[in-house]
């Protein structure tokens, strides 16, 4: 069962109002079969049009100060332009073009197009911390974004600057720290390590390490957080997922995983 949510970002609803039983969310919109237009306002309209009510991004910091929605420090993997953002200026960044034809959103582009829509935001580098809280403060989106990153630092960094409390996913270490609280049926112990964050969004496995099981899973729900996986593109995979009480789904095919929702009477 799913914990008690914390914060309005992780209680999803259906457009009745009515209590859904899965956060899914489509991994930098939804872009499969459309030349790679990742983390564009196009993509996340794709998803809003699957009726998903959660995305995940990733932001980024120009040399002045502008949040973008963008995976990599570069321009070079996903647009036709190059060059790190972080020593880029807005004027620059805002004339690449995604798959050479979609240019890359700020943040605020995103949490303001869509002003119901839930945003997870993994904070890639330092030079987005400030951008970020920018940004979301700018949108007062603050009940409707999960603010993430692998660096623990990088996340409290970004908490520091917001006038109001987000919802939170956990870092490596603190991931590392949960895992072994786990393992040892220690549960003071993985409760501490997830003492700052609201959920756990992790892989199934990194590198020879199991990170989602039935253990884990259960671990979590015990210390009263939620357990988001990623990225789920089968839909095997994601209903074993959902047998083993996940209460998220991060994917790229969000056509399958509404799909599979929708089958087991999960899609509201």
């Amino acid at each position: 069962m799913r914990p008690a949510p914390p914060h309005p970002y992780l209680d999803p609803r259906g457009p009745d109002g009515a209590p859904l039983e899965v956060v899914a969310l489509a991994h930098r919109g939804f872009s499969y079969g459309r030349s790679n237009l990742e983390n564009s306002l196009a993509a996340f309209g794709a998803a809003v049009d699957l009726g998903f009510r959660y995305v995940e991004t990733d932001a980024h910091g120009t040399a002045d100060g502008v949040a973008v929605a963008l995976h990599d420090a570069s321009l070079d993997r996903t647009t036709d332009a190059t060059g790190r953002v972080a020593e880029l200026p807005w004027s620059v960044v805002r004339h690449a073009r995604i798959g050479g034809t979609e240019p890359v959103p700020r943040l605020d582009e995103v949490l303001g197009t869509w002003p119901d829509l839930r945003v997870n935001i993994d904070v890639k580098e330092d030079s987005g911390v400030g951008p970020t809280a920018d940004a979301i403060e700018r949108t007062g989106a603050h009940d409707r974004v999960c603010v993430t990153s692998f660096d623990v630092g990088r996340r409290r960094a970004t908490l520091a600057r917001l006038s109001r409390p987000v919802t939170t996913s956990a870092g490596r270490r603190e991931v590392v720290g949960f895992l072994a609280g786990a393992r040892l049926r220690a549960d003071a112990l993985a409760r501490r390590a997830l003492r700052e964050v609201d959920a756990l969004q992790v892989p199934v496995t990194e590198g020879r390490v199991r990170v989602v099981d039935a253990v884990s899973v259960a671990a979590a729900h015990r210390a009263g957080r939620q357990v988001h996986v990623w990225t789920i593109n089968t839909p095997g995979e994601m209903g074993r997922l959902l047998d083993l009480g996940v209460d998220g789904i991060v994917t790229d095919r969000a056509d399958l995983l509404r799909d599979v929702l929708v089958a087991r009477g999960l899609w509201g």
